[in-house]
């Protein structure tokens, strides 16, 4: 029996790079039966907002999306639909896998490293007041007298609230997983040094958590600051790395350019029944319709649905293939070719097709 899955096309690139991971995963014999949503900007028009609700509501029924890149509109009050998207159904744990394949560029080799983002909290909590306005004059003033602290009048000020729950439940997401599928470590990271009720409070209560798997798995921290320094000297040295919000989000995108490029990383999202799997780069709108940029993102996230629906041997097999194209640098896009103007170049169709053909 086919599973039902929700399949947001996107915008932009999106429609392109979805296609190509849509027809991998229907060769692979694994049987679905997708159903399309709509979201993004381009069905302001038609629904009055980015992200309606008939697409929120497939994904609650299905409990798994595939999901191309969105552009987010200016003005439309969302500060990102894919952050939308994720608090909506509550979608806490942000999975990043960054690893190196044969003939990816890259200055390393052998990186196999993969970030856990809390997705919820933090300063993505989006509680914000603008500088100027009255409750931010009182808010200041409010701080000023609980702190004793100084601020600056012509401030702007955002809120990073991060808790003993949300801590603990991405922490236990990261160990999990590490039981798994195998690995080794789990390293929290935070700035805990200086934001001690914050960030100390996320190291606190990660401790709790490794308690539970000493002996399975290794615990460690790290600040973010040093970690960065670590990961470029030796990536090796790290395994699963489990952080807040706005650490998460820029230490994917680091591990990301440590294997080559967003264009090689995928990403998903996890709730409590929810997973909606998408490629980590954006939209890309200057190339709508030139059937020209790297699919491998895209096919690398339907890989790690395959994995979460308990198709394992598909999703091998589609990984593997994958690599088999990238390796032999021939049937792949202009970006994954030693010179990017190279007129043996293929398009994303095409890419998808040589990956169809090795599997």
């Amino acid at each position: 029996m086919a599973r039902k899955i929700t399949l947001i096309p996107g915008d932009g690139i999106g429609p392109e790079v979805s296609t190509a991971a849509r027809r991998c995963v229907d060769a692979t014999g694994v049987k679905i039966d997708w159903e399309i949503a709509e979201a993004g900007a381009d069905v302001i028009a038609k629904y009055g907002t980015p992200l309606p609700e008939a697409t929120l509501e497939s994904i609650r029924r299905n409990k798994v999306a595939l999901k191309g890149p969105l552009t987010t509109p200016i003005g439309t009050g969302f500060r990102s639909v894919n952050v939308a998207i994720r608090k909506e159904l509550d979608l806490y744990a942000c999975l990043r896998p960054c690893k190196t394949y044969q003939g990816v560029r890259s200055r390393f080799e052998s990186v196999d490293l993969v970030v856990v983002r809390e997705n919820t909290e933090d300063l993505y909590a989006g509680i914000e007041f603008e500088e100027g306005k009255p409750e931010t004059r009182k808010l200041i003033g409010e701080i000023e007298a609980l702190s004793k602290k100084k601020i600056n009048p012509d401030s702007g000020i955002s809120i990073k609230p991060i808790s003993i729950s949300g801590t603990k439940r991405i922490i236990k997401y990261a160990f999990d997983y590490a039981v798994k599928h195998k690995r080794k470590k789990v390293t929290a990271v935070s700035k805990a040094n200086i934001m001690k009720f914050t960030d100390g409070l996320f190291y606190a209560a990660a401790r709790e958590v490794a308690r539970e798997y000493e002996g399975r798995i290794e615990y460690e921290e790290r600040l973010i600051d040093a970690i960065c320094m670590q990961l470029v000297q030796n990536p090796g040295g790290f395994d699963v790395l489990a952080l807040p919000n706005l650490y998460g989000d820029i230490l994917s995108d680091l591990c990301a350019g440590l294997v080559g490029g967003l264009g090689v990383a995928p990403g998903a999202n996890f709730g409590k029944e929810i997973a909606v799997f998408e490629a980590i780069h954006g939209s890309a709108p200057k190339y709508t319709g030139q059937n020209k940029v790297n699919p491998t993102a895209m096919i690398l996230s339907a890989v790690l649905m395959l994995d979460h629906l308990g198709e394992k041997e598909a999703s091998a097999k589609l990984e593997k293939a994958v690599a088999k194209v990238i390796a032999e640098k021939k049937s792949v896009t202009y970006d994954l070719k030693a010179d990017r103007n190279d007129p043996t170049a293929v398009s994303t169709s095409q890419m998808a097709d040589a990956v169809i053909a090795a599997l």
